[in-house]
């Protein structure tokens, strides 16, 4: 076992007390959270993820510039806070201290990180594909889990894998740092026990499938267009070239590079305002339903604003088609009003989907489960043979 020396902090012995009070960290991830120090990887400028309500500027969050050289205090402060944090901005091409405009790589919550190595259960010996990288502190938590030798973790980005593979030799733990499309797996270090995906998919690669032995599990968060929020799946890969498993937790990570959505362009699809309808369903039923709803209907992005006359409104985009709908709600508690055009009917099946939750008991995220093949995703409730209404796809 590798034990990584570092200078013991108050805010991280801190830190360590709340996630294992909040059941986030398990006794037996206690030891590798005590050795691998999250400060050190990463970088001497970063940008924690702060809360709205933690600014006092709800609803929205954003990203602060911290700079260890200049506020060193401050630095490990958010390092050792349960905060993503951002370290690389638009695939690379930010320059400069400021936020940039998209973020593409972060160090993740801790309480998450942990959750998601409590989920995929692995232990010594085992032989695992980190699907990446990141900073690199995942790769060096399994590391020291399961041994250096047994880790393999992979990123699309050339000078995110130089970093990490810096940090990881740096501090002796000398995991196989690959720079390649995590999407297709590192079959050259297979067969793997486990693998873990610490970036959001739109679809579970069935390289994936194959590159985990029968028995072994997949744990990744996975999510549709219909919003950034996801769900970590954790599937247990079975002998017919399948896996299967349920939703485990509710998460929210940046999406692999050829999974974001690009977001519609309005005028492309709204042409003309068709005849209005009414409907009953109410802002706060489309957020409790929204996993359901996610999966039972695909292929569409969907959005939530306030308009001017401070009426809450939602709007759904076809990404197979021009189809469309919109609903607004002038009234508080009053009808929604509805328009919708194109051959996908989206707010009829938005509805249906809503209906269909409540009808089951208004079933929790980890009721929901997800079985993934060659041909495609199938979503279902309680048991792979429960399927959602209309809910297979490639």
């Amino acid at each position: 076992m590798t034990v990584i020396a570092h200078q013991e902090r108050p805010s991280r012995t801190e830190l360590g007390r709340c996630l294992m009070e909040s059941g986030a960290l398990s006794s037996d991830w206690a030891p590798a959270f005590a050795a691998v120090d999250r400060a050190a990887f990463l970088p001497q400028v970063m940008w924690p993820f702060i809360p709205a309500e933690q600014l006092g500027e709800a609803p929205h969050s954003r990203a602060v510039t911290v700079d260890r050289r200049t506020d060193p205090a401050a630095w490990y402060g958010y390092a050792d806070s349960d905060l993503s944090v951002v370290t690389q901005w638009d695939d690379g091409a930010h320059r400069g201290d400021h936020p940039g405009t998209v973020p593409t790589s972060s160090s993740s919550q801790p309480s998450v990180v942990f959750r998601l190595l409590a989920a995929l259960d692995v232990d010594a010996g085992m032989r695992v594909l980190d699907a990446g990288t990141g900073t690199g502190e995942t790769a060096a938590l399994l590391a020291h889990r399961c041994g250096a030798a047994n880790v393999t973790t992979i990123d699309v980005d050339p000078a995110v894998s130089a970093a990490a593979r810096e940090r990881l030799c740096t501090l002796g733990l000398y995991a196989e740092v690959v720079t390649g499309d995590a999407l297709a797996g590192h079959p050259d270090r297979g067969p793997y026990d486990r693998l873990l995906c610490t970036f959001g998919v739109r679809s579970i690669p069935h390289a994936w499938v194959e590159q985990v032995r029968p028995g072994g599990v997949i744990v990744a968060p996975y999510g549709t267009h219909y919003s950034s929020r996801d769900a970590a799946a954790r599937l247990t890969v079975h002998a017919d070239g399948t896996a299967s498993g349920p939703f485990v937790t509710a998460v929210e990570f940046m999406k692999a590079r050829s999974h974001r959505t690009v977001w519609p362009d309005a005028e492309q699809y709204v042409k003309e305002w068709p005849g209005s309808t009414g409907t009953a369903v109410q802002p706060d039923q489309l957020a409790d339903a929204h996993h359901a709803v996610s999966l039972a209907v695909p292929h569409v992005a969907h959005t939530t604003h306030t308009e001017p006359d401070g009426a809450p409104a939602a709007w759904w985009y076809s990404l197979t088609d021009r189809s469309w709908a919109a609903v607004r709600w002038p009234e508080e508690y009053g009808p929604g009003i509805v328009y919708q055009h194109g051959p996908r009917r989206l707010w009829d099946a938005v509805e249906a989907a809503c209906g269909w939750w409540e009808a089951q008991g208004s079933p929790a995220l980890d009721r929901f489960g997800l079985t993934v093949g060659p041909d495609g995703e199938t979503p279902w409730l309680d048991a792979p043979g429960n399927l959602l209404p209309g809910a297979r796809w490639r």
